[in-house]
């Protein structure tokens, strides 16, 4: 199977767009299945066994919240 591409980008979503996005991720973590989901025009397939944390950073003129979820090809 071909290697996928780096990539790193970040995209804004509408406020209902993004809840229903989470709404979703927190239904599959709860019901330990896998997650997939599209940003920026790529399909996203999450494993039911990838790992979660929660990131904080603040700078001079703003703070960030990250909710990640990791995992190994």
């Amino acid at each position: 199977m071909p290697r996928k591409k780096s990539r790193d980008i970040e995209k804004d979503y509408p406020k209902a767009a993004f809840v229903a996005k989470l709404r979703r991720l927190a239904d599959a973590i709860e019901a330990d299945q896998r997650f997939v989901i599209s940003v920026a025009g790529e399909r996203i397939h999450v494993p039911s066994g990838a790992r979660f944390n929660i990131e904080h950073e603040r700078g001079a003129s703003e703070e960030e919240i990250e909710f990640q979820v990791k995992w190994k090809p």
